[in-house]
């Protein structure tokens, strides 16, 4: 309500003799409305009796559920004089202190030079000290560096020379045990061919026994046969000289 009463009372005239058209109430939970366009109210004509102020009240919605008010009570001014301040009187001066505001003027640009001299000297003292300690810690670092990369090499080289030294020794055990095995399998193939060559040598004279006993068992028959026809002949000769005598 009271929103609605500031509003009427703004939306008036300042001459109270005409009236703008009041826009119902916007509620931000509604429906949003369509932008409204700028109105204009129309100016009462100009009379002897009345005098008018020029006024214009625009109105446009900003923003949903917001109105924006120009009231524009009067032309601007054109040609306005500004008040004129009066002159200030000057002050005699004299060439002497004329002369001594100079020398006060030099000896005080004098001093500010000096005083920038010694602030810019300072800053140059400061950074040259800076340059200095940063090129002593690039020094020492690099320095450093430099020792722990020789450091790092050195047990590089040390672990390298350990790890070859490791790699020799393990290729020496490997020779050692391939040489063993080799030995062993050589080993084993010439008691093997022995063994064999002896058991060949053994089956041969084994057979060259049979034979030979075989042999004799023959020439045992043999005699035995031909003791047998010895003696058959010397039977049939005893036969034939007892015959012969006989008779």
């Amino acid at each position: 309500m009271l929103i609605g009463l500031v509003r009427d009372s703004v939306m008036q005239c300042f001459c109270h003799t005409c009236r703008a058209p009041v826009l119902p109430a916007v509620n931000r939970r509604s429906a949003p409305t369509k932008k409204p366009t700028k109105t204009r109210t129309k100016q009462p004509k100009a009379s002897k009796k009345v005098k008018f102020i020029t006024t214009e009240i625009r109105c446009q919605e900003k923003s949903k559920g917001g109105l924006c008010y120009e009231v524009i009570l009067a032309e601007p001014a054109v040609n306005v004089a500004l008040p004129k301040l009066p002159p200030t009187q000057g002050k005699n001066v004299s060439a002497e202190e004329i002369e001594e505001k100079l020398k006060a003027a030099e000896e005080r640009r004098l001093s500010l030079e000096a005083k920038k001299m010694a602030d810019w000297s300072a800053k140059m003292a400061k950074i040259e000290e800076a340059s200095r300690k940063k090129d002593e810690m690039d020094k020492e670092f690099k320095t450093h560096a430099k020792e722990v990369l020789h450091t790092k090499m050195e047990q590089y080289e040390e672990k390298r020379v350990q790890q070859l030294s490791e790699i020799k020794e393990k290729l020496k055990t490997h020779a050692a045990d391939i040489e063993k095995t080799r030995q062993s399998l050589e080993q084993q193939k010439v008691e093997e061919l022995q063994k064999h060559l002896e058991d060949k040598l053994r089956n041969a004279a084994t057979l060259r026994d049979d034979n030979i006993k075989k042999i004799l068992d023959r020439l045992k028959e043999h005699e035995r046969r031909a003791e047998l026809v010895r003696q058959n002949k010397a039977a049939l000769a005893q036969k034939t000289d007892v015959t012969a005598s006989s008779g």
